[in-house]
Order: structure tokens, then C-alpha cells, then sequence
């Protein structure tokens, strides 16, 4: 099966912004593209943060149960809002050899910024997490849901990580991406649900919301103690 047959959209929000009201009303419009998981084994894990009001909506829309799989993007010395790579929850490293090349990094550097994020991906799981153990992914069908993809890079890394752990199927649930990150990320999973697909030479997240606020720990942590699994 070609990356492209497994991409499913709502031709009707092509390209449009806008387009919900927020982060839940995005995750209940993904609930109805994924009707067929409802009252299932499937496994819900959102990104933190924004990704979880998203998969909390989804879940519950769904009565499924619902985690987190906390990635984190490794940065730029000079600039924390570009990343080169990222760390999953299992510790593994991904990195893009096109932008290390672009950037210029040392090797030092490149460690250094691996073990920095590594660090943060361990703490933020002691925050979310404490001592409870991850879920058991086996044979199960798992769900990864996120706000939106822009480069995509932090979800392939995240899917990447729940197959390894042995998922049976991998399931990638977005309410926006553009068309090219989507394209990359499809290739390895067995189906990628996008509501609002946009192509273009210039796309945000937030610009298919209508309201739209980096999420707090404190709301993560209410989404998921709100939800089965908890």
C-alpha cells in the first residue's frame, strides 16, 4: 500500500483555516473520522502538551482509554524553537541529518543536545507519569494523537517508538497537517487520520484554530485524570 492510500481527510476542510473552535472540538471532529474504534482495545496516547485536550476529547468521545507519549524536539543551541531531531519516551533519537548538516553542528553539540532533551523527556514522564508504569501496547491498536503537524518530525519519532514497543497497529490522528509533513509521516504506519489537510509554502498549527493557548501541565494533567485509564 502506497503512504498516500493510507492518508484519510475531510475533502470539505481542504486547505481551509479556521476550521474548529478549539483543541476539543478538533479532537471530537477526529472522534467522528474514527468512529469504528469506538468502545475498542485501542489505546489513546497524546503528545503533550497540546496534543492531549485533542486525544482527551478523542477518547472520550470514543470511550477509549487514553496516556501520553511524551517526545520532545532537540533544539538549536541559538534558537529553542527549532529542532534537528527528537527523543522519544523510550529514550530513542532520531535525528535530521538534512538540518544538522544546514546548522553547522559539532558532535559535541549534537550529544550534548540529545542528553539535554533526554533529561527533559525524563522529567516531564516523572510529571505526568510518577511511578506508573507505561501501558502495554502489545497487539494492541495505539492511537497517537497530536494538535497539529508542521514538520511532522516529533510524531514520526513518537510512532516510531509505540511500534517498537511492540503495537500492533500504529495509527497517527491529527486535526491539521500540512500535506508534505503528512506525506513523510504516513510511510511506516497503517493509517493517518487528518481532518484539515493544507498545502502551501507557509503553515501554522494555530491557524486552523480559532482559539488557540499553549497548554499547561496543570491542564494535562486534568485531561488525563478525567479519562479511562486513570
Amino acid at each position: 500500500m502506497e503512504p498516500s492510500d493510507r492518508i484519510l481527510e475531510l475533502p470539505d476542510l481542504r486547505d481551509r483555516t479556521g476550521v474548529f473552535r478549539d483543541r476539543a472540538h478538533a479532537g471530537r471532529v477526529l472522534a467522528g473520522m474514527l468512529e469504528e474504534f469506538r468502545d475498542s482495545d485501542a489505546l489513546v496516547l497524546a503528545i503533550p502538551a497540546g496534543g492531549v485536550p485533542v486525544g482527551a476529547a478523542l477518547a472520550r468521545e470514543l470511550n477509549l482509554e487514553l496516556d501520553v507519549a511524551v517526545v520532545s524536539k532537540i533544539t538549536l543551541p541559538w534558537n529553542t524553537e527549532a529542532g534537528y531531531g527528537a527523543v522519544a519516551f523510550d529514550g530513542s533519537v532520531d535525528l535530521n541529518d538534512r538540518l544538522v548538516a544546514s546548522a553547522g553542528l559539532s558532535s559535541q553539540e549534537i550529544e550534548r543536545g540529545i542528553e539535554q532533551t533526554r533529561e527533559k523527556v525524563r522529567r516531564r514522564i516523572g510529571e505526568l507519569r510518577g511511578e506508573r508504569p507505561l501501558p502495554d501496547v502489545s497487539g494492541r491498536t495505539v492511537i497517537v494523537v497530536d494538535d497539529g503537524l508542521a514538520s511532522g518530525y516529533t510524531m514520526m519519532v513518537a510512532a516510531r517508538a509505540v511500534r517498537s514497543a511492540g503495537a500492533e497497529r500504529v495509527i497517527v490522528a491529527t486535526p491539521t497537517a500540512h500535506e508534505n509533513s503528512i506525506g513523510r509521516v504516513a510511510d511506516g504506519l497503517d493509517a493517518i487520520y487528518c481532518a484539515n489537510l493544507r498545502g502551501g509554502h507557509s503553515f501554522a498549527v494555530a491557524a486552523a484554530y480559532q482559539r488557540w493557548h499553549d497548554v499547561s501541565l496543570d491542564e494535562v494533567k486534568r485531561a488525563l485524570a478525567e479519562l479511562p485509564g486513570e
